[in-house]
């Protein structure tokens, strides 16, 4: 195997391919995968989450959003270098659909597959966590900071959820889109780290971490015992209910789509596979 770095067109070329086995997969073996994924994703948002607890106020805040941008990565990088189905990455089969290797209902009937898989994953994470009682750790600083997160997640409005998932999947889409030049597991994880690092650190809206962090932080609000409210109690986080995890996935979700399929797969397509 050739050790050079895949240049743009043979990149494309890769990214329609690996579309089309993707339209291919079982239904079973998308759904396994869809759910390793969505456990992937979890740990980096819980790791996330850890990197930054007592970082307000002693570190800056761009320090902080930056330090929790590097070790969310960790989960595309389990993703990626395990082969695992992730929603937002696969929507770049774009490629593979605009190039007419594949059809529209096999592109739709992958994500319908990896989406469900990814909510099973990231919701079952956050059922771990909270029966592992991680949420109680340096003394509820976890738990209290898992709550703020899922709290502002579930208030967003819906224009501005929907535009945060536009910006966050052009950046998790170019860090897929980076790894098809990729010829070793270190040239992987070095092209992911960058630019999901990025868009963590801007605050943009990530579906699939979201499966995590707004159902982690409603077990939370529902179950945390009364020694954990000192000083606050579950009323302080209002927004958080299944509703407003509904009102945050579904613009994200759009969103995501828009940036990571449009705004790339498709841009990507046109330049370099269109003419073919």
């Amino acid at each position: 195997m050739a050790m050079d770095a895949l240049l743009p067109p043979e990149m494309a070329k890769q990214a329609e391919e690996v579309g089309r086995q993707k339209a291919q997969r079982s239904a079973l073996g998308l759904l396994t995968l869809a759910v390793i994924a969505g456990a992937d994703i979890a740990f980096g948002a819980l790791f996330a989450n850890v990197a930054t607890v007592g970082a307000e106020g002693v570190l800056p805040y761009g320090a902080t959003r930056v330090l929790a941008g590097v070790v969310f990565s960790v989960g595309l990088i389990l993703v990626v270098v395990g082969g695992a189905e992730l929603f937002t990455g696969d929507n770049l089969m774009v490629m593979a659909w605009a190039a007419r290797r594949i059809a529209l209902r096999d592109m739709l009937r992958a994500w319908g597959f990896v989406y469900v898989g990814n909510f099973i994953g990231g919701v079952g994470t956050a059922v771990l966590a909270f029966l592992a009682g991680h949420y109680a750790n340096a003394g509820g600083g976890v738990g209290r900071a898992a709550l703020a997160a899922a709290n502002a997640k579930a208030s967003l409005p819906f224009v501005e959820a929907f535009f945060l998932g536009v910006l966050a999947n052009v950046l998790v889409c170019l860090a897929v889109w980076l790894c098809f030049s990729a010829r070793s597991t270190t040239d992987r994880i070095l092209a992911i780290v960058p630019p999901i690092a990025a868009f963590v650190a801007a605050g943009f809206e990530h579906s699939v971490a979201n499966m995590y962090t707004i159902p982690f932080g409603l077990l939370i609000k529902w179950f945390a015992p009364a020694a954990f409210w000192a000083g606050a109690s579950p009323a302080d986080f209002a927004a958080l209910t299944v509703g407003g995890l509904v009102a945050n996935l579904v613009p994200v979700t759009a969103g995501n789509i828009v940036g990571g399929g449009a705004l790339v797969g498709i841009v990507y397509w046109f330049v370099y596979l269109r003419r073919a």
